[in-house]
């Protein structure tokens, strides 16, 4: 009997799964010592309010940038550093269309499925870009993406024409806020929506099984038959695309395009959302649900360190810390000392 559990609690711990909610516990546990009331719920206003909704609400553009950055670190074994400027050139060209060129606007100069389609086309055109050079030229890609990310907040910049440019519209406010009388905020379904398409395009095509090849060897994924090019670029492409959707939701929140501030160190809550996801950042075999859940997790230890008095400034050093550790225990070299010192352990209490 003791046998049995003890083999089940070792294929709990050896879980896909288990880092990452491991993690998400820790951080929860933290918040209810912090607030007591942390998991209370209520209805204010015809809408869900509580601890837990405002951090499922807030995590949905991470979500949705967790998700591409999982298929790009995967595929090609590195990451993506310009998501959050991509978002804001996203936003920008969003609201630029929306309010017909003008700073502010009370009506739509354009109709809403023209600008969001605009919008998602430049993101993906950016994501192409990231693609060709990683991909194509074989760029590092955390060099190649510096491109982006440092040019791309310049590029939103020249779009707005250096401007906050607001869209006070009811209607473009639903994507950021809530649809009618509906209790849930509408980022959560449209995270919800990206993360149930893109694991369905994984499970009915085999798509994920090539992205794991080429990210595990690119040379043999070759030799079998596999574009690894095209693969990487088209990884790329869509963790572009849905770095758009993520600014138009963003943009949403706030009915405007603030090229500074739009998706501002978000590319390091999502790279640190596929570490805590229990993904290997050198590429491979990845965990998409995991990735998810390190997303809510990266949120909810945000939330931690507001409520600790920690400054905005401040948080990501702490950030940087929890990737240190992430890292390091997902280090082989470290893993290796961790089995040799259990075996020595165990050669030393049956020698005894």
């Amino acid at each position: 009997m003791n046998t049995k559990t003890g083999l089940d609690w070792k294929k709990l711990a050896h879980s896909r799964f288990f880092m990452p909610i491991v993690c998400l516990l820790l951080v929860l546990l933290v918040n209810v010592i912090q607030t007591p009331n942390f998991f209370a719920i209520s209805i204010n206003n015809g809408v869900l309010y509580g601890y837990l909704i405002d951090i499922i609400n807030r995590a949905s553009e991470l979500v949705i940038l967790a998700v591409g950055m999982t298929l790009v670190t995967a595929a090609s074994g590195g990451q993506d550093i310009s998501v959050g400027a991509v978002m804001a050139v996203a936003a920008g060209i969003c609201c630029q269309i929306l309010s017909g060129g003008a700073v502010s606007t009370n009506q739509l100069m354009a109709p809403m499925a023209i600008a969001i389609l605009a919008a998602l086309a430049a993101s993906a055109l950016c994501g192409a870009f990231n693609g060709f050079l990683v991909s194509v030229l074989g760029i590092q890609p955390m060099v190649a993406t510096l491109i982006l990310f440092t040019a791309g907040r310049g590029i939103a910049q020249l779009v707005t024409k250096g401007q906050i440019t607001y869209v006070r519209v009811d209607s473009y406010k639903v994507m950021g806020g809530y649809i009618d009388a509906c209790l849930i905020p509408t980022p959560v379904f449209i995270a919800i929506g990206v993360v149930i398409v893109v694991n369905l395009i994984l499970k009915k095509t085999a798509l994920g099984l090539y992205i794991e090849s080429v990210g595990i060897n690119g040379s043999a994924s070759r030799m079998v038959g596999l574009n690894s090019t095209r693969i990487k670029f088209l990884a790329y492409v869509i963790l572009g695309l849905l770095s758009g959707v993520a600014g138009v939701v963003a943009s949403s929140r706030i009915y405007s395009a603030d090229a500074n501030n739009i998706g501002l160190n978000l590319e390091m809550d999502a790279i640190l959302a596929v570490a805590l996801g229990g993904n290997s950042l050198g590429g491979g075999k990845f965990n998409l649900m995991g990735s998810v859940i390190g997303a809510y997790t990266i949120q909810a230890l945000t939330t931690t360190l507001y409520a600790m008095k920690v400054s905005a400034d401040q948080l990501p050093v702490y950030k940087a810390i929890v990737v240190i550790i992430i890292v390091v225990l997902q280090s082989p070299t470290f893993q290796k000392k961790v089995r040799t010192m259990r075996h020595g352990k165990a050669v030393t209490v049956n020698a005894g």
